[in-house]
């Protein structure tokens, strides 16, 4: 060993902080090729007694100097913590898989039970997680409880084969009797992408004990976004969830949106950089009102939200004690909005909790088209795509008569009339309440708006398009919180007054009915006055669109006004 090498590592070990349990050679820049190299680490390793945290970050390791620093933790039976990030710059990836091995067995053969291990900036790829997938099924790591692997490249091979270890270390460490009770994973910056994540979140869902999850940057569009949020309902102390810089769209972010509600304990949202757009905005909106009592921060921010989502946001979040922080910035609202929000959040005394909005994109072009690949055609269990929001008629009705009634309604949806919604006589609302699938939100639409379609004025017309539009409504509002506004967001969208990524959505020509029929249910006792707030902020905002129902448009206003000020 040359004596530069010596004196910079006798340098650096005086320097070495040596506290009751912890070692740390952090950040000294070390280069450790082989057993020279590492001498006087040795030893020091050696003789400290009940060494429980070992800090090896921010040096560069070889495998021979691996190899001997394992040789010395084999006798460190109390070592609970490994903070081993960033010591394998320089190195060859195929240095850094032999090198983990060595010290992993070194951790099973001295029977140290760990609790937490970081691995993180190393870039050791696949094969890196390969040389510590081991470790990781090994009672060793039975009582970890926090596992940090940001930055790491592991990609979608590596993520399959680190959820696999997991889901084995969960399956050995119960048969002990002792489950694995992981509470903080860390993974961002790892290509992951939906297979990686689902595999991931298969893990999690068996795990159930996470309390924080960052899995940042990681190229997950809503497959694996969808996957993470069931897993994530799985796991009820949930404090933080940082999914930034990922892609949820509509889809994912909905489905986010029904697992968070859940999260009674969540206080961290980031969902920054992930294309929630309005719809899904709004969707997190509801969730919002449902539940999160404990939220501090909500980050929404470059997420493609228009103005009037986001003031559903700053609404839904009026009612959190403890929130500190609204990140929006970076959106869709232009100048106006931007300020619109900023006075409707001091109006409820909670402007100081927003943040900068100086990175706002402007209000979007409505003539922009979508990028979005969400739009594929909803299909039953058969792989037949579904009609007008009604199931089959086979699969639900039994006997002729209501066999003709079932095809008679369908006539209807498929050329709706007056005549046609009379001819259904009695049991029209009855067929409407059993066939329509009100989780499907946006086939009923389709139906409110085909009933709405085709309102007279003649008492016996409107009476049959009121009685069913308001039961189909209420049907549709007795779900949970997140699916009703969903429903309205679909509403809008049909109705021009929201853009939606979905490209297969035509808007329809707003008729007199359609206000009519929404302003006849808005009064009802069934609609929420959560949703008749979302609607009133669209109609409020957007009453060009509706200038062709003008009388209809205003009807529509003042009761929406009268529900959110009563």
């Amino acid at each position: 060993m040359a004596t530069g090498d010596i004196a910079q590592l006798t340098e650096a070990l005086s320097k070495t902080h040596v506290g009751d349990v912890e070692l740390s050679y952090k950040g000294r820049g070390l280069k450790l090729d082989n057993a020279d190299s590492v001498k006087q680490m040795v030893q020091e390793i050696e003789q400290f007694q009940g060494l429980q945290s070992l800090r090896l970050e921010g040096n560069t390791l070889g495998v021979e100097a691996a190899q001997v620093i394992a040789k010395a933790l084999e006798a460190k039976s109390e070592l609970q913590q490994c903070h081993w990030s960033d010591m394998f710059t320089g190195r060859l990836r195929t240095e850094i898989p032999p090198a983990l091995k060595s010290l992993g067995n070194a951790l099973m053969m001295s029977g140290a039970r760990l609790t937490q291990l970081d691995l993180s900036d190393n870039a050791f790829g696949p094969d890196g997680v390969k040389g510590i997938e081991t470790l990781l099924k090994s009672s060793a790591c039975y009582t970890l409880l926090e596992l940090r692997l940001n930055n790491c490249g592991m990609g979608i091979g590596g993520g399959t084969v680190l959820a696999s270890a997991l889901t084995e270390c969960h399956k050995q460490s119960s048969a002990s009797g002792s489950p694995l009770r992981l509470k903080v994973f860390i993974a961002g910056r790892n290509r992951l992408e939906n297979d990686g994540a689902t595999a991931l979140a298969q893990a999690f869902k068996l795990l159930g004990s996470l309390e924080e999850v960052h899995m940042p940057q990681n190229g997950i569009n809503h497959p694996g976004i969808t996957a993470l949020a069931s897993a994530m309902q799985h796991n009820p102390n949930l404090h933080i969830l940082n999914l930034n810089d990922n892609t949820f769209t509509k889809r994912g972010s909905i489905a986010m949106a029904e697992a968070i509600k859940h999260l009674q304990y969540l206080k961290v949202i980031n969902f920054g950089d992930c294309l929630v757009r309005s719809e899904g905005a709004i969707a997190i909106a509801g969730a919002l009102k449902e539940g999160l009592p404990l939220l501090r921060e909500l980050n929404l921010s470059f997420g493609e939200i228009c103005e009037v989502a986001a003031l559903v946001v700053a609404k839904a979040v009026q009612g959190k004690a403890g929130l500190e922080k609204l990140d929006l910035n970076g959106n869709c609202l232009g100048e106006e909005g931007c300020e619109t929000l900023r006075e409707a959040m001091e109006s409820m005394n909670i402007g100081d909790m927003l943040c900068s909005l100086s990175d706002d994109e402007g209000e979007p072009d409505d003539d922009e088209d979508s990028d979005d690949d969400d739009d594929e055609e909803e299909k039953n269990e058969d792989g037949v795509e579904k009609e007008n929001g009604v199931n089959g008629t086979q699969d639900v009705i039994e006997g002729k008569e209501e066999l003709q009634c079932s095809s008679e309604l369908m006539s209807f949806l498929s050329s709706p009339s007056a005549e046609n919604l009379l001819s259904l006589g009695a049991k029209r609302i009855q067929l409407i309440e059993q066939q329509v699938d009100v989780s499907d939100v946006n086939k009923v639409s389709e139906v409110f708006l085909k009933i709405s379609s085709v309102y007279e004025d003649e008492p016996e017309v409107k009476q049959a398009v009121f009685e069913s539009t308001d039961a189909l409504m209420k049907k549709a509002f007795s779900k949970s919180h997140s699916q009703s506004y969903s429903f309205i967001c679909s509403l809008m969208v049909n109705l021009g007054l929201l853009k939606s990524e979905d490209k297969k959505i035509k808007k329809v020509s707003v008729l007199p009915g359609h206000l009519l029929a929404l302003e006849h249910a808005a009064a009802q006792e069934f609609f929420p006055v959560d949703q008749a707030c979302v609607l009133e902020e669209f109609v409020s905002r957007n009453g060009k669109i509706l200038e062709s129902c003008s009388t209809a448009r205003d009807a529509l206003k003042s009761t929406l006004a009268k529900r959110t000020t009563a």
